[in-house]
C-alpha cells in the first residue's frame, strides 16, 4: 500500500464522546491513519472517550478553564494559528454548522486559504448548513467535496444546493469481534441506543410501540441506553404507560458490545438520522434490527425479512407488530441473526478506508 505521510489531514470535531457521529469521527481518524496519512484532530470541547489515531489538539482544555466571549475569540485565534502553522493539505470538518455568523468567521478567518471537506452526518441538513442561504451556498462553493454518510443525504445536498460536490461514503462497521461475555441481564431484552433527545429519537413512538406489542407480558424487557436532556420526560412517559417494571434507562457506556450482542434485537424510532451507526454496530454483533423507515439510513442498511424489519415511521401499531413478530417467531429471528454479518460485508472498515483515501488524494491534487 502506498504511503501518504506527506499528506497532512486535520479532522475538526466538537468532541470524541457520547454519540454515533462522534464515534464515527474517531473511527475516521483510525482509518486515515491506517492508510498512512499524517492525521491530526482538533476537538472544540474537552470530551474524549472514543479511541482515536493521530495527534490531538484539544481546544476544550482551554474552554474548561474559561468560557466567555473573550476566551472564545482567543480559542478561535489559537485554532487559526494552529492550522496556519501546521500547513494542512486538507481540513475535514465534522462539526454541526448551524450559525451563519460563525460559519462566515470560519470561512473568512479560521479556514482562510484552506481546502475543506464538509461531512454531513444527518438527513436534517439544517444541522450542517445555516438557514441563511447565501452563507450555505458560500460553504458549498468553498468546499472541495461534501461527504454524505448515506445516498439520501448526498442526493439531498446536491439537490438543495444545485451542485455535484456531495458524494457518499458510508460509516464503516466497527472492528470488534462478536462479544463472548455473558449477558449483563437475566431476562430477555430488546435495546435502544442513543441520546435521550425526544425531538430526534422519538421515545414516545418507541414506548408506544413496545406497549402495543405486549412483549412485556412475555417478560421481554426494553433497555434504553444513553444520556441526554429528556431523561425525565422519558421516565414520565414510562410511568404514564405503566411500563416501569420492564423498561429501564441505562447510563451511556462506550463499551456497548455485551449489551448489544445479547439483545433479541435493536430498535430505532428516530424522526431523522444520517447513516445510524447503532444499526451497523448491532448487525456486527449478529443482533437484528427493527427500525422505522426514517430519512435517512435505515433503508440503506435494513434488508427487510433478511436482517430485520423496516416499518413506516410514526406508526406505533406497525412497530408493535414488528416487535411481536421478532419475539414470537424464533425461526425468523434466527434467520435475521444468521444474515446479519453478510448484510454489512460492504461496510468493512478497510473498504471504507480506501474510499476515503481516494477522496483525499483527489481533493489535494
Amino acid at each position: 500500500m502506498p504511503k501518504y505521510s506527506h499528506i497532512k489531514v486535520c479532522i475538526v470535531t466538537i468532541s470524541l464522546a457520547k454519540g454515533g457521529a462522534e464515534r464515527s469521527t474517531a473511527i475516521l481518524s483510525q482509518m486515515l491513519d491506517s492508510q498512512g496519512f499524517d492525521v491530526h484532530l482538533v476537538t472544540l470541547t474537552n470530551e474524549i472517550v472514543y479511541p482515536y489515531a493521530g495527534k490531538l489538539f484539544n481546544l476544550g482544555v482551554f474552554k474548561d478553564q474559561q468560557d466567555n466571549t473573550l476566551s472564545r475569540l482567543s480559542r478561535f485565534k489559537q485554532l487559526r494559528k494552529y492550522l496556519k502553522q501546521e500547513q494542512f493539505d486538507l481540513i475535514i470538518d465534522n462539526r454541526n454548522r448551524q450559525s451563519a455568523l460563525k460559519e462566515l468567521y470560519y470561512l473568512n478567518y479560521i479556514y482562510r486559504k484552506q481546502k475543506i471537506v464538509y461531512v454531513v452526518r444527518s438527513f436534517n441538513l439544517d444541522q450542517y448548513f445555516p438557514k441563511l442561504k447565501v452563507v450555505s451556498q458560500l460553504m458549498v462553493k468553498r468546499a472541495v467535496k461534501i461527504v454524505g454518510v448515506a445516498e439520501a443525504v448526498s442526493e439531498a445536498v446536491n439537490t438543495k444546493f444545485n451542485t455535484n460536490k456531495a458524494v457518499t461514503v458510508y460509516n464503516p462497521t466497527p472492528q470488534f469481534k462478536t462479544s463472548k461475555t455473558p449477558s449483563p441481564f437475566k431476562e430477555k431484552y430488546i435495546i435502544f441506543l442513543g441520546r435521550l433527545v425526544e425531538n430526534v429519537k422519538n421515545f414516545t413512538l418507541l414506548l408506544e410501540g413496545y406497549k402495543k406489542s405486549n412483549i412485556s407480558a412475555a417478560n421481554v424487557h426494553l433497555k434504553i441506553m444513553g444520556e441526554g436532556q429528556d431523561k425525565n420526560f422519558i421516565l414520565d412517559k414510562i410511568n404514564e404507560l405503566n411500563l416501569s417494571k420492564t423498561v429501564e434507562i441505562l447510563p451511556f457506556t462506550p463499551n456497548i458490545q455485551p449489551f448489544v450482542a445479547h439483545a433479541e434485537f435493536l430498535a430505532l424510532t428516530s424522526h431523522y438520522e444520517g447513516f445510524p451507526r447503532v444499526l451497523i454496530e448491532a448487525l456486527s454483533q449478529q443482533t437484528p434490527i427493527v427500525s422505522v423507515d426514517c430519512k435517512s439510513g435505515p433503508s440503506e442498511i435494513v434488508v427487510p425479512e433478511k436482517n430485520g424489519i423496516l416499518v413506516p415511521n410514526y406508526d406505533a401499531e406497525a412497530l408493535g407488530k414488528a416487535f411481536t413478530k421478532m419475539i414470537n417467531e424464533p425461526d425468523f429471528l434466527l434467520h435475521c441473526k444468521n444474515n446479519a454479518l453478510s448484510s454489512i460485508a460492504h461496510l468493512k472498515q478497510d473498504y471504507i478506508a480506501k474510499q476515503w483515501r481516494q477522496l483525499i488524494v483527489d481533493a489535494v491534487k
